[in-house]
């Protein structure tokens, strides 16, 4: 059950990396989140307790990893409302979109299709995209954005783009530099009522640590994110993909676990989700995402995403006291948006100021952000970015304020 009382002051205290760097203003959630101990325990526990080989012993120890193991999936399908046999787990959430490049648009795709993708995407769900077009020959269609920072999903019937060649669509849930939530579901439904009978997947790795996630309600047909974003361990990501899509998909990887009979000459695969999921499993990773999941759904998303409104709300604030001197890179209203605020101080280069905050432990992430194709739209080769979560408060993003000032008085900035 979700706590009543959401107090980020206590939720501070169940993160250890705060007690043990005290001062620090950790506000590069959006890069990696830091981990509550709930999780650390159960990484730690797992190694201590029960750590032996899954789905191979048939002595206890055995049994008990694989239990655990096997939970943890059923907590992962359980939080985005999916069947337990469409969770994948794979490396990372670009490793998840990999899967699905090779093992469902390869397999299916071909020459005079198109792939619609965003100005917005991480690199992650570009660069596969365009291997895709090196291998099969399709085309791909990048949707802009507005005079606000928000998706021009339209857009795309106005172009000159034949409806019928669409086969996949392909879109960040919300934007790891803009902050911008994409309305997925809107877009998806919208899409289909005109006629584009394509397959849609939704890269979830910066919306799903925030706001409530239901694949079936969002009915798109793949979806990825990654554990260390939600503040489970790294190593470990998830594609969920419709049961039907999965059967037909082929693997990513081959070698141990993933088969079902195997001879000199040939193979079969094991049934799915196991054929996706090559070698020995990431053990201690999925337990730890299990954890996590637990954390985040005792602490409750809708609580989590009131709290960070108003930290939205406090530092676009913030950002608006600062715009003499600082440009900021998203929409400026709090409406279907996360707390990431990416910006430059002018004529700074962002490492500049990135570095300067980190002299009074305001850690802020500086650089392309693996969205250079957003960076040339923006006609910006860099820009710093903080980004924050739910053990976050108005007193980090006041620290902050503090060290913007320091920023401008460094460079002595008029």
């Amino acid at each position: 059950m979700a706590q009543t009382n959401f107090n980020p002051l206590k939720i501070k205290k169940d993160f250890p990396i705060f007690k043990n760097n005290p001062g620090i203003v950790y506000l590069d959630s959006t890069a990696s989140s830091q981990k509550p101990q709930i999780v650390i325990d159960a990484v730690t526990n797992y190694y201590e307790k029960y750590y032996a080989p899954i789905h191979r012993g048939l002595y206890g120890l055995a049994q008990k990893s694989t239990d655990m193991y096997e939970n943890a999936r059923q907590k992962v399908a359980k939080f985005i409302n999916a069947e337990n046999e469409e969770i994948v787990f794979t490396g990372n959430a670009s490793e998840a979109i990999n899967l699905s490049a090779y093992g469902w648009a390869r397999k299916f795709l071909k020459k005079g299709d198109v792939i619609v993708l965003t100005e917005m995407e991480h690199h992650s769900n570009i660069i596969p995209w365009i291997m895709i077009k090196k291998k099969c020959g399709v085309e791909l269609f990048y949707l802009p954005y507005d005079k606000d920072l928000r998706l021009d999903y339209k857009k795309l019937f106005s172009s000159k783009i034949d409806l019928k060649r669409i086969k996949l669509v392909t879109i960040t849930h919300a934007s790891n530099v803009l902050g911008t939530i994409n309305p997925v579901k809107e877009i998806i439904r919208y899409y289909k009522n005109k006629g584009i009978k394509a397959k849609f997947l939704v890269d979830g790795a910066q919306s799903i640590p925030h706001i409530k996630i239901d694949v079936k309600d969002i009915d798109c047909d793949f979806f990825a994110f990654s554990s260390h974003k939600m503040l489970g361990p790294s190593g470990v990501g998830v594609l969920y993909a419709k049961k039907e899509i999965l059967e037909e998909m082929d693997p990513l990887f081959f070698g141990g676990q993933m088969i079902k009979i195997v001879t000199k000459e040939s193979a079969t695969w094991a049934d799915i989700p196991a054929r996706f999921e090559v070698g020995t499993g990431r053990k201690e990773a999925v337990i730890g995402l299990g954890a996590a999941v637990d954390y985040l759904e005792k602490t409750g998303l809708k609580n989590i995403e009131k709290h960070e409104n108003e930290l939205t709300k406090y530092g676009l604030k913030l950002f608006k006291k600062f715009e003499k001197y600082i440009d900021l890179y998203g929409p400026k209203t709090p409406e279907n948006r996360l707390s990431v605020f990416s910006f430059n101080f002018k004529d700074i280069h962002a490492h500049d100021s990135a570095d300067i905050l980190n002299r009074s432990k305001v850690c802020v992430r500086s650089g392309h952000h693996c969205a250079q194709v957003l960076m040339k739209c923006l006609d910006v080769i860099a820009t710093a970015r903080a980004s924050l979560y739910l053990y976050n408060t108005k007193e980090d993003l006041d620290k902050l304020g503090s060290a913007f000032e320091e920023v401008i008085k460094i460079f002595k900035l008029q």
